[in-house]
């Protein structure tokens, strides 16, 4: 049930500190500047962790390696996101959510990843993505209809990738004619992530093909409405979580169903895709420490020339450097998180996020499969999957080139003279 831990705690903590706005921590530097560490969570935050970590690991873990294996995510490990308050976390409590902090959806993200990054990833999309364009573009009356919805039982996915549009986003072909109060759409759409389990579906489409980007419009529609799920991609990795591709043949949507307006769905998704980032770059973070943490006590109880593997120099530096560079990861990735949260531009920091993370992700858990020799190359131990999970980190939500591309912009507008 919804009304459950997050929102019932959210609420006690919140009622605790009415009377105490002001936060001391514990160093001196901290009392004296009001300063924080980055990773140093408030008492939501540490909850909400906790909480994730409980049914990741009571919940999700049991069933990963039958959900990798058969390619398809459980019902009941998405009805117990739901039932956690996990699909809501940044909408208010009025409209059925958590009423909690970008960050606290972030560290969820992370946490769910190191056990699964498949369900990490559908839990991404459905609150970074799909429920902040309805929080943020939708009228006061869409908001009403479509957010209790998203929060407590339908699953949202965020439809804008095509076959001859992928980085090139706004390259798009679908078309959307008004007829009449409604939209007649038509076109494709690929890779879409959450589109086989999904009810509810963010659709970017262009109404007027002359006017370009400028033209595109996003749509909000269910796939009762005659959206087709064509084709389920088998992947590398994430396999739980469903790739699809969409057809709409003449989808009648309700002109109502415009979310921020005609010809602003571009905004929406350049806007949308940087909060993104952020996501996936928790993601593999999450992945990255999942790995890290399930191969490196083994390293200490296998022993080869008398002494435990992990004792070796090789390998003890090897685990160094893997640590330093989660660690890494890590901040860039709260710090992308807290600026965004303050209001703050974000943009370069959630590049550099995403793009760093994901690097991280790939080498932890490809030297992870390593640290374990055979045993980390069968897929028993669970670490091979880590490492083909961690392939897609380069390419969704932006390519690791399209980050580097965002970053050089940003110093070459600071830079030059």
């Amino acid at each position: 049930m919804f009304r459950n831990s997050i929102h019932r705690s959210l609420k006690s903590t919140r009622a605790l500190h009415s009377a105490n706005t002001t936060r001391l921590f514990s160093s001196s530097i901290s009392r004296l500047y009001g300063l924080r560490p980055l990773d140093v969570l408030s008492e939501e935050e540490e909850m909400i962790r906790e909480t994730v970590q409980r049914f990741a690991n009571e919940v999700v873990k049991p069933k990963v390696r039958e959900m990798d294996e058969n390619e398809k995510m459980d019902p009941e490990v998405i009805k117990g996101l739901f039932d956690q308050g996990l699909m809501g976390i940044e909408t208010s409590a009025v409209h059925g959510g958590s009423e909690s902090s970008f960050t606290s959806a972030i560290i969820a993200i992370e946490e769910l990843a190191k056990v699964d990054p498949s369900v990490s990833v559908l839990c991404d999309v459905h609150n970074t993505l799909v429920n902040t364009v309805v929080r943020k573009y939708a009228t006061e009356k869409q908001k009403e209809k479509w957010l209790p919805l998203l929060a407590t039982e339908h699953l949202g996915s965020f439809c804008l990738s095509e076959p001859a549009s992928g980085s090139d986003a706004f390259a798009l072909q679908s078309k959307a004619q008004k007829v009449g109060n409604d939209y007649l759409l038509n076109g494709t759409k690929m890779w879409i992530t959450n589109s086989y389990e999904a009810d509810i579906f963010l659709i970017f489409a262009n109404v007027d093909p002359s006017k370009g980007y400028k033209g595109i419009t996003c749509f909000i529609a269910t796939k009762d409405m005659g959206i087709e799920i064509a084709k389920k991609e088998q992947k590398l990795g994430i396999r739980a979580s469903s790739t699809c591709t969409l057809n709409f043949d003449d989808v009648k949507i309700p002109a109502e169903n415009i979310i921020g307006g005609e010809g602003q769905g571009y905004k929406i998704a350049i806007e949308i895709l940087n909060e993104g980032r952020i996501g996936i770059a928790a993601q593999m973070l999450g992945l990255a420490q999942g790995a890290f943490t399930l191969s490196v006590p083994y390293t200490y109880t296998r022993n080869q020339f008398k002494q435990p593997i992990g004792t070796f120099q090789g390998m003890a530096f090897s685990f160094a450097e893997a640590a330093t560079h989660i660690e890494s990861a890590k901040l860039l990735t709260y710090n992308a998180a807290r600026r965004k949260e303050a209001g703050l531009s974000f943009v370069k920091e959630a590049a550099m996020a995403k793009w760093w993370a994901s690097k991280v992700a790939q080498e932890v858990s490809g030297n992870a499969i390593e640290w374990m020799g055979g045993l980390g190359f069968t897929r028993e131990t669970g670490v091979e999957k880590f490492w083909r999970d961690s392939k897609i980190g380069a390419i969704y939500e932006g390519t690791s080139n399209i980050q580097l591309q965002t970053i050089a912009k940003f110093i070459q507008k600071e830079y030059t003279p």
